[in-house]
């Protein structure tokens, strides 16, 4: 193979029509992706990263056009191929058996009315497989390859039927079948836990040394970055800010906006032990006592046990997180601590009122007391309301003020979060995600409650934002004596702002204690398993030093 990159993108600047005329989303962008190496691709939302990669395989959007620059791809049978402008025809030659794509979101990218096995077998088939038992056998192969269990039963099993790890490993499977040159991993595991993550990337590495492909790998997350690529290209605002060796990239940054994005990843970041601003004769504000969760299965079958005998308190003014992967019962305990479940059994007591006991008018008092903050604020503001409305609706449920006070607490509720007074005005559609965040930690502090429940509320942020609502979230809870429960499976950002910590798997609690001390001596193979997998290991402040004192 000649010394030429398998990719090479140079001066890419690429349009998109709108009603206010064309926008330029990407101007000037150089990058190459050599066989069996990763270069990753990092940047915030709309730093135009996804656009250059859609270019890269000739699926930008119907208004969205490469205005300048060049794309080649170095095949190994023809030599290098000119990528812009090429015709849809020689296109659908090149995908699947070429280059191909790892999407994002497979609950968007995998058809729900066809198998597993027709979507991974659909490439084979448009390249030309017309053996049905050689095709059922390759899609066998593929899905025991990405550690799928009993690839015969999930190759005749629908995307609703597995896990969203098993889910994604059934993009990678299709994506690889052909055994492509190129693979564009577009963001392919940021929803994902961090052990299911760990497991993703272990996978796209094991098929980069065993074939020789090039990854051109997408991600916001720096400490992925750091473990799995080789060179680095820093986007921001469809420029590109820094590139490089990877080691280099990191442990030396040139641009304030690598630094900056280095400050704001948890897992790359110094770790300061939290000191709680409590009194340590205080009551504890939340006491979690034996509690068991179980949801019907329907008749003839076992119930299933979402909780398990879980028990905690967290002192006023703390910090509990609650961590684990998909399916543990954290987000189960959330619930039924803020009061939407109620318990098969143990105590739940909050500011000394036992939950679990509460109706009808009482409950409804409680949600003053205790709010609940949830991932995704898209789904829990209103489409047809402003932004001041929402913001004064919790008011009027409890009949608190008049319309000029509810007016005038939502506009000091946005000035706590740090948005400016005309947000008011605007509908959630006009908002990027970190602000309706923020408008939804706003709506939760406006009733002045004592407990707020976070569930997964920035594991879908860009670091960068991320970062500015954690430090919100800590500003606020210093000068209004917020108490917390953080649920996650980061735990990069637990380790960051929780002050205790309780472990669940399976529904079970199988480590609890103080952050620092857990984190320094997990006990439980779990737990330890789990702080294992946190990325950005060989990159953090003390690693980096070693690094330094080597060279």
């Amino acid at each position: 193979m000649s010394d030429a990159p398998l990719l090479s993108v140079e001066r890419l600047a690429i349009d998109y029509r709108t009603s206010r005329g064309a926008v330029r989303a990407v101007g000037g962008v150089d990058l190459e992706v050599r066989a069996g190496a990763v270069t990753a691709l990092v940047g915030e939302s709309g730093s135009g990263k996804s656009s250059v990669a859609q270019a890269a395989i000739g699926l930008l959007a119907s208004n969205g056009r490469v205005v300048d620059g060049r794309i080649g791809l170095n095949e190994r049978r023809q030599g290098v191929t000119e990528l812009v402008g090429l015709s849809e025809r020689r296109w659908r030659e090149l995908r699947g058996r070429c280059i191909a794509l790892i999407p994002q979101d497979p609950s968007s990218s995998l058809n729900p009315v066809k198998t597993i096995g027709q979507s991974v077998s659909e490439s084979l088939r448009i390249h030309g497989w017309r053996d049905a038992q050689k095709i059922r056998a390759r899609v066998h192969e593929l899905l025991d390859r990405v550690g799928i269990d009993e690839p015969e039963l999930r190759a005749r099993q629908f995307p609703h039927e597995l896990s969203g790890g098993m889910r994604q490993r059934v993009l990678i499977a299709a994506a690889v079948a052909l055994e492509p040159e190129l693979v564009i991993a577009d963001e392919p595991t940021s929803a994902l836990d961090v052990t299911v993550q760990a497991t993703v990337l272990d996978l796209i590495d094991g098929l980069r040394e065993e074939s020789g492909t090039g990854v051109l790998f997408i991600t916001h997350d720096l400490a992925v970055a750091a473990d799995r690529s080789d060179q680095v290209v820093v986007m921001r605002g469809g420029e590109v800010q820094e590139t490089g060796e990877t080691s280099r990239v990191l442990v030396h940054p040139e641009a304030d906006y690598t630094r900056r994005l280095l400050a704001d990843a948890p897992s790359l970041a110094e770790v300061v032990e939290r000191i709680p601003h409590t009194a340590p004769d205080d009551a504890p504000l939340v006491e979690v006592t034996a509690l068991r969760q179980e949801f019907s299965r329907g008749a003839g079958r076992a119930p299933f046990v979402a909780v398990d005998d879980v028990s905690f308190a967290v002192p006023r003014g703390t910090t509990h997180a609650i961590v684990g992967e998909s399916g543990s019962g954290k987000t189960t305990t959330g619930r039924t601590l803020a009061g939407f479940h109620r318990p098969t059994s143990g105590s739940v007591r909050v500011a000394g009122t036992e939950v679990t006991a509460l109706r009808g008018r009482e409950l409804r008092g409680f949600r003053r007391t205790t709010q609940l903050i949830a991932q995704n604020p898209s789904g829990s503001l209103d489409p047809r309301q402003s932004i001041g409305e929402i913001l004064a609706e919790p008011l009027r449920n409890f009949g608190i003020g008049s319309r000029a006070d509810r007016r005038e607490r939502a506009a000091h509720h946005l000035e706590l979060v740090s948005l400016a007074p005309e947000i008011a005005e605007r509908r959630p559609r006009e908002l990027s995600g970190g602000q309706k965040q923020r408008v939804a930690i706003a709506r939760a502090l406006i009733l002045e409650p004592e407990l707020v429940v976070w569930d997964e509320a920035v594991s879908a942020l860009d670091v960068t934002v991320q970062a500015q609502i954690l430090r919100l979230l800590s500003r606020l809870q210093d000068e209004l004596g917020l108490t917390y429960v953080f649920i996650s499976h980061d735990l990069a950002v637990v380790r960051q702002i929780s002050d205790t910590v309780s472990v669940l798997q399976r529904g079970q609690q199988v480590e609890q204690g103080r952050t620092a001390d857990v984190f320094a001596h997990a006990e439980h193979p779990y737990t330890q398993r789990l702080i294992a997998a946190i990325p950005g290991g060989s990159f953090r402040p003390e690693a980096a030093a070693g690094q330094e004192k080597e060279r």
